[in-house]
């Protein structure tokens, strides 16, 4: 697929999402874990225990040439925190706006993990991407990326995790969930799954050990629908997006409870890849700061239910790098000995 001439236009990487051990085992419907396009942006010890939501490859990113035109495309990636359907819905016009207003062409790419986004910063392969907290604070040293902007929502740039039930469960503590189905998101996922092990950990215990079976849904919308549908007894999802569809789609949370809340956290940010050219790099910032301020920006934000971007502040992240710090003397510390 060519890049079109006209500036802003979206050009989407094809790959298909395959899904079937996840689909077949519990009949979930294809339209919600979205077939089609792409865009922009170990459980338990027996293998029968652990289901994984498996999408095949995309097709390669970068094309020999691209980077030799007179104007190369802006490349983009977000982290599939909600499934891909669902991503092209809420960022396809916040990306259209950069693009226009930059008067480059978009290329939307998507990746199954957290991990493979941040490999291709890394290698330059995309130039800017929304990621998680989680793969912001592990991956920004190893891949180089910069951070750009950081969405602030409720006046606030900050977010937790929540700890969901089904609405007519009868658990009310993360105690509760002992030998029960527990869904994580991402492996690399900060609300969806750093977290949960951080609470686990303080129990002196692992996911393997405490919940029945485990399984991988790779966004967190897909975990709420789990959670809804009585496919899992609970997971761990953003609250940023928990609240979004108790907002705008109340009937997807309707069937959820949420039964506990972690400490704060930076919000998922905007970063750059380090061979994004900082010419480039200072203008998507210019625009994004700006973009509360512009109506059209301003209207498009409300639908995201973003105020506005802030400029960077790696310090939000803090405790995110204190609660992996705090993880892993937990690991080392002895275990109390079991109560009888």
């Amino acid at each position: 697929m060519k890049p079109r001439e006209a500036a802003g236009t979206i050009i989407f990487l094809g790959y298909t999402m395959t899904a079937r051990r996840f689909l077949w085992r519990y009949g979930l419907v294809p339209g919600v874990l979205a077939l089609g396009l792409a865009l922009m942006v170990t459980g338990c010890n027996r293998d029968s225990d652990k289901v994984t939501v498996d999408f095949s490859k995309t097709m390669p990113v970068a094309r020999p040439g691209d980077r030799a035109s007179t104007n190369p495309p802006l490349r983009v990636a977000v982290a599939a925190m909600v499934s891909p359907k669902e991503t092209l819905e809420l960022y396809r016009q916040l990306l259209t706006y950069l693009g226009h207003k930059t008067g480059k062409n978009l290329e939307l790419v998507q990746r199954k993990t957290y991990g493979e986004v941040n490999e291709l910063l890394g290698k330059g392969l995309i130039d800017l991407a929304f990621i998680c907290s989680g793969p912001y604070v592990t991956g920004k040293d190893r891949f180089g990326f910069i951070l750009l902007a950081i969405p602030e929502v409720h006046g606030q740039p900050t977010y937790s995790s929540y700890l969901i039930v089904n609405k007519e469960s009868a658990f009310h503590r993360l105690e509760d969930l002992k030998g029960h189905t527990f869904a994580f998101t991402d492996p690399d996922s900060n609300t969806g799954r750093l977290v949960p092990l951080y609470w686990l950990a303080a129990m002196h215990t692992k996911p393997e050990e405490f919940f029945g079976r485990i399984l991988y849904t790779y966004s967190h919308d897909n975990s709420i629908m789990a959670v809804g549908r009585g496919l899992v007894d609970a997971a761990a999802v953003d609250g940023l997006i928990w609240d979004f569809y108790e907002k705008k789609t109340p009937a997807f949370t309707a069937k959820t409870r949420i039964i506990k809340k972690s400490q704060p956290f930076g919000i998922p940010p905007l970063v750059a890849s380090r061979q994004f050219p900082p010419a480039d790099r200072e203008r998507i910032q210019n625009l994004l700061f700006a973009m509360h301020q512009d109506p059209e920006g301003k209207r498009i934000l409300a639908k995201l239910m973003i105020d506005r971007f802030i400029p960077p502040r790696d310090e939000l992240y803090d405790t995110v790098r204190q609660m992996e710090q705090q993880l892993a003397g937990l690991k080392d510390a002895p275990h109390a000995p079991s109560k009888p």
